[in-house]
């Protein structure tokens, strides 16, 4: 599932960031278009449809308890990610890479080395 694999992620640059000064006291915002992944982690609730997946509702859930994330619901739409791992129409390639903070034609210094 994927919100279990972003929330492993999540949890290892924290502590990545964290080795090299950079600690992070609030819970990472984990953006999940799954409104049914969202209501199984937050609520306990087991249902005999969801055995399969148990373990990593429990790592969502113990993860979410402790503070360390927090899931919130974004339309598909508007999945910021998407402009990295699909084929998407101009529009919305556009308008993603634009909510990324990607522009096309403006330049970027970034310590020495120079982006465009």
């Amino acid at each position: 599932m994927a919100t279990s694999q972003s929330t492993k992620e999540a949890i290892w640059l924290r502590k990545l960031l964290g080795d090299v000064g950079c600690v992070q006291v609030d819970a990472l915002t984990i953006m999940c278009d799954n409104q049914g992944c969202i209501a199984l982690a937050k609520n306990p609730t087991h249902h005999s449809r969801t055995k399969h997946i148990d373990v990593q509702h429990h790592f969502i859930r113990e993860k979410l308890e402790s503070g360390e994330i927090c899931l919130r619901y974004c339309p598909t739409e508007d999945m910021v990610a998407d402009v990295l791992t699909k084929a998407l129409a101009k529009e919305r390639h556009h308008r993603l890479a634009k909510a990324m903070g990607l522009q096309e034609g403006t330049t970027r210094k970034v310590g020495v080395l120079e982006f465009r």
